[in-house]
């Protein structure tokens, strides 16, 4: 081996080579970790409902570790995401001191229970608000089916104002709505939305010209549907209303209808039979 002058010179070169680029990355290395390239500036998107300041400055103060190049951008993101409020979380370096953080907090829709919320995409979430939110009930795996079809449920509602205070699925698939003012509607398992249209319309043209509330609805039956009467509902009061709403315009006088004389038909005297 050392009588082989281009083998030894072609180590030579290598280890030289070698020890250059460990000079270097340790050069770089001691260069990127000094304090010289700090995040000056953690700029988040102020369009923000629920997320807040207070929350945004323990973070930063909390997890943000490390300058422009070594900050771990994966575990920044991970500490934003644990906010309550927030569902999708972007950051992002901008140099030459900046961090850009963008937040996409959750829309609440409703209740889930009394256990945590669910936002329009059907995802719960655990957070605290006063918002009059609907109330969901289902099993574990009908969240996004239950969010679907309130949706739904809601538009064929509301053409008759009647607003959706809560939506229940049981295990079974089978529905259940309450509107406001105490009405529960069974929907049953099938046709669900054809039912409530049907209803809806009847509804809006029929059941609510009564001025009572109706306190509930099956809309079990392949032709129509039952409603139970309202308790103490007094049938002549209800006649009454509706015919206080008829239109009361005077009638038009009528000429008294001329006196006819009787007519006598002349009759004839009967014939003797002669014996």
């Amino acid at each position: 081996m050392w009588d082989k002058p281009r083998l030894l010179n072609w180590m030579a070169n290598f280890l030289f080579a070698l020890a250059v680029v460990l000079f270097l990355y340790a050069l770089l290395f001691v260069v990127v970790h000094l304090p010289i390239f700090p995040i000056r500036e953690v700029k988040v998107d102020d369009q923000l409902m629920h997320v807040n300041r207070e929350q945004i400055k323990l973070i930063v103060a909390k997890h943000l570790k490390g300058n422009f190049f070594t900050l771990d951008l994966e575990k920044t993101r991970d500490a934003f995401e644990k906010l309550p409020w927030a569902r999708n979380v972007s950051v992002r370096r901008r140099w030459p001191d900046k961090l850009d953080v963008v937040i996409e907090e959750h829309q609440a829709l409703a209740r889930w229970g009394n256990i945590a919320l669910v936002d329009t995409h059907g995802e719960l979430f655990q957070a605290a608000t006063d918002a009059d939110l609907p109330v969901f009930y289902g099993p574990g795996d009908g969240v996004i089916e239950v969010t679907t079809n309130y949706g739904a449920y809601s538009q064929i509602m509301n053409k008759a104002n009647i607003k959706i205070v809560q939506v229940s699925l049981s295990p079974r698939r089978a529905w259940e709505i309450k509107a406001d003012k105490g009405l529960v509607i069974a929907l049953g398992r099938e046709d669900m939305q054809a039912r409530l249209r049907k209803f809806a319309r009847a509804y809006q043209s029929t059941l609510s010209q009564l001025n009572v509330n109706v306190a509930y609805a099956d809309l079990r039956y392949p032709n129509g549907f039952a409603v139970r009467k309202p308790v103490n509902l007094n049938y002549k009061s209800v006649l009454d209303k509706t015919l206080s709403t008829l239109p009361t315009t005077p009638a038009t006088p009528t000429k008294p209808a001329k006196t006819l004389k009787p007519v006598v038909d002349k009759v004839d005297k009967p014939v003797k039979e002669e014996a």
